[in-house]
């Protein structure tokens, strides 16, 4: 029997894995997907928010402060692309500048750090892109980008690398009560735990529901973006908001650690929470909202639209809490933004919330906390070519817009969660991620999965179950998948 299961890996469920494989306990952690951060993870803005946002007293306000603190330092051992940029709540009315001054006292409030009230002047000096009808701005320069899924996938390899068990295509199909604990069904085999986490996000109802009575609902929300070639990434320096509303912190316009431009999201209630379809309404939504920002930003520079679904709850706060009726489960959901910002918050709320049911938590004197992997590009001439001396692989150029390396993917196929898929290989080493969009580099990455795992070309996956890349044609003409 396993101390914890930690159903879902998203970053919530990463962090979670992290903290306890602290200690000397057995956690799983179950994945209905074939690779971790592949649900709202993968697909938001990468923003670690400064704090001023959430209400003072709430949990989001406490672990969203402490959360970013926590990322910071995580980041750099990790081995994480990070870079505190700082970030800009515009105001374009004097109502909007009276609610900068309500955000500056509930961050002051929060413990937020460093906030400044600028004038016009002030923000038009720092960013000369944003519109003349900017009259102030609410400065934070603890706010931060990051990547978003190599942050998950960091966190999840370091608990893989500690002891935990990481089962992906693993969805929980149901729960039963044991004495002393759990049985989880999942499609192939049955796990026992004592302790359950569920970090399962959009789907978090559906796993509470079958084991204790209903107190919450997810509510998904999706939002859609646009992500501008890396020709536009200077435009602004800082992560560019708008005043946010009942709707949420509204479309931004920010760097991300990759050198490119976000701009987004919108804000739209969805039925099924697996659709990240994008819109053509929602997509011009989100185009002229961004431009009232920053009226020079040029759309047609997009080289990506895509949407992430947000797991937003029937409740105002984080839901971070035993279960009433059902010792041992312990909630982690309705973790909206600022989920990424709070996550290693959270998990350590998780683990005391896990001590106070009765686990015993003994710290591992031989806990690993550090991780790092080679960026090709980012290296000086000198060390590219030690590196190539010392293996050749690195000397072949497979993603000719990102620099990516043959010894790059090869690194990622050999890792303690390998990918599965030509998008796993992506998230893990940015292939595919550049201008082009993976035209050019697609092929000679399904050559090396094929050659690395010894895969069938016909059972290739772009991303998730179900994406075959290939197809073979039936004597009647017809495509057989």
């Amino acid at each position: 029997m396993f101390d914890v299961a930690i159903v879902g890996c998203g970053i919530v469920g990463a962090a979670a894995a992290y903290e306890l494989s602290r200690y000397r306990l057995r956690v799983i952690i179950i994945e209905k997907e074939n690779d971790v951060a592949v649900g709202t993870t993968r697909a938001n803005s990468a923003i670690l928010h400064a704090g001023y946002d959430p209400e003072p007293g709430t949990m989001m306000a406490k672990l969203n402060v402490e959360g970013v603190r926590l990322a910071k330092e995580l980041c750099r051992k990790l081995d994480v692309p990070y870079r505190q940029c700082g970030s800009l709540v515009l105001a374009f009315t004097p109502r909007e500048l009276a609610l900068l001054k309500t955000l500056y006292h509930r961050g002051k409030e929060n413990g937020v750090q460093e906030l400044e009230l600028l004038t016009k002047e002030q923000t038009l000096r720092m960013e000369p892109s944003l519109t003349p009808g900017t009259l102030g701005a609410l400065y934070a320069p603890g706010a931060a980008i990051v990547n978003p899924w190599e942050y998950c996938l960091a966190l999840a390899e370091t608990a893989v690398r500690n002891g935990a068990e990481l089962r992906l295509n693993s969805p929980v199909i149901g729960i039963e009560r044991l004495p002393g604990g759990f049985q989880l069904s999942l499609p192939t085999k049955k796990v026992q735990a004592r302790y359950i986490l569920n970090a399962a996000g959009i789907h978090a109802d559906k796993i509470h529901n079958m084991v204790a009575s209903p107190s919450f609902q997810i509510l998904p929300v999706r939002g859609e973006y646009y992500l501008l070639d890396k020709s536009a990434g200077n435009l602004v320096e800082h992560v560019i908001f708008q005043c946010p509303t009942r709707m949420g912190k509204g479309t931004l316009v920010a760097p991300t650690v990759h050198g490119n431009l976000i701009v987004g999201p919108n804000n739209e209630p969805v039925a099924d929470g697996s659709d990240t379809s994008t819109t053509r309404d929602g997509l011009e939504q989100v185009a002229e909202m961004a431009c009232k920002s920053v009226p020079s930003l040029d759309l047609k520079e997009s080289i990506r639209n895509f949407s992430g679904v947000r797991a937003v709850s029937d409740q105002e706060d984080f839901i971070i809490r035993r279960a009433e009726d059902s010792a041992g489960f312990i909630d982690l959901a309705g973790i909206k933004s600022p989920g990424l910002s709070a996550a290693p918050a959270i998990a350590r709320m998780a683990a005391a919330l896990l001590e106070e049911a009765g686990l015993t938590l003994t710290e591992k004197t031989d806990f690993i906390d550090t991780r790092r992997r080679v960026r090709f590009r980012e290296l000086s001439l000198e060390e590219k070519e030690a590196l190539i001396r010392k293996d050749s692989a690195y000397g072949q150029v497979i993603c000719r817009c990102e620099t990516i390396t043959e010894g790059e993917i090869l690194d990622a196929l050999r890792g303690p969660i390998p990918p599965q898929s030509v998008d796993g290989i992506k998230r893990r080493c940015g292939s595919g991620m550049g201008r082009c969009q993976g035209g050019f580099c697609t092929p000679k990455v399904m050559e090396l999965l094929c050659r690395a795992e010894g895969k069938d070309p016909l059972t290739l996956l772009q991303d998730t179950a179900g994406s075959c890349l290939l197809a073979k044609e039936t004597k009647g003409g017809a495509a057989d998948v």
